[in-house]
């Protein structure tokens, strides 16, 4: 990728079931950022979402595939935006196509607070096997794994 380097980049999501497309998700941030910060919905704003894992389990599994990497840090999320709407220090956030509205409200949010927007960057759905793309709610249906296999 040739993406340029930012000093503070934003991603964020629940990382229920964490699977290929978060893993990919989470790359990205750490390829273009010097400092990511990573927003994990608590459990009781990732409870909308219905049964997913506690976000305790959920942040430990984020921890775990960043064990080699000291550049982050994770934080709680109680609402879609974090610390995005009042952090002058972000200049991205990485998202995927089904987030992205949120990082377009994000940057609105901070012009009118007049804050600088930040650059979005949309990372395209890593998909199954099936050609659907892979998500935390067709892993929880038992349609596929992590990786994208179909079950049988």
């Amino acid at each position: 990728m040739n993406f340029k380097k930012y000093g503070k980049v934003a991603v964020g999501g629940t990382f229920d079931k964490f699977h290929d497309g978060h893993k990919k998700l989470l790359s990205t941030a750490f390829e273009i950022g010097e400092r990511v910060e990573i927003g994990v919905t608590s459990d009781a704003f990732g409870g909308l979402k219905g049964d997913i894992d506690s976000c305790e389990e959920r942040i430990g599994n984020l921890k775990s595939f960043f064990c080699d990497k000291s550049n982050f840090v994770v934080i709680p999320l109680d609402d879609p935006y974090g610390t995005t709407i009042y952090d002058s220090e972000f200049e991205a956030i990485v998202v995927s196509e089904e987030t992205e509205p949120t990082a377009v409200e994000i940057n609105e949010i901070r012009v009118s607070k007049g804050m600088k927007p930040i650059d979005i960057v949309v990372v395209s759905f890593v998909l199954a096997y099936d050609g659907n793309p892979i998500s935390s709610t067709r892993i929880r249906r038992g349609e596929i794994n992590q990786n994208g296999n179909i079950i049988k």
